[in-house]
């Protein structure tokens, strides 16, 4: 029963990381994507969402080595390997894209710095 047990919390937790993934990588494109939309907002103000995107990316991350450890304690059979992988690779797909959000705003201040002085 114990193993059963385990096993669930291990393909639950590989299911969450695959949901948390999927939106640490839909984050940044949804939040530009509704800056097309609205006046008050522009698309600097969409890097709000950098943060969320973090966070929902190490969430997954950590949601997938759980699954996976979980999964470990289960012996003759692994479960919860398929999720949990996929959970993982989405988490580093939004990490990515957060990097490269990043990477994006810091030479928008960087050119924003070197016009102001001209």
């Amino acid at each position: 029963m114990a193993a059963r047990t385990r096993s669930s919390r291990g393909a639950a937790a590989g299911w969450a990381s695959v949901v948390a993934g999927a939106a640490s990588v839909a984050t940044l494109p949804f939040a530009i994507y509704l800056t097309r939309f609205s006046d008050a907002y522009e698309l600097l103000d969409s890097a709000i969402a950098i943060p969320v995107a973090a966070a929902l990316a190490f969430l997954a991350l950590g949601l997938a080595s759980r699954s996976r450890r979980h999964a470990s304690f289960v012996l003759g059979r692994v479960t919860g390997g398929g999720p949990a992988r996929a959970g993982r690779v989405l988490g580093i797909v939004g990490l990515c894209l957060v990097a490269s959000a990043l990477v994006a705003l810091g030479i928008y201040g960087l050119l924003e710095y070197v016009g102001s002085r001209e």
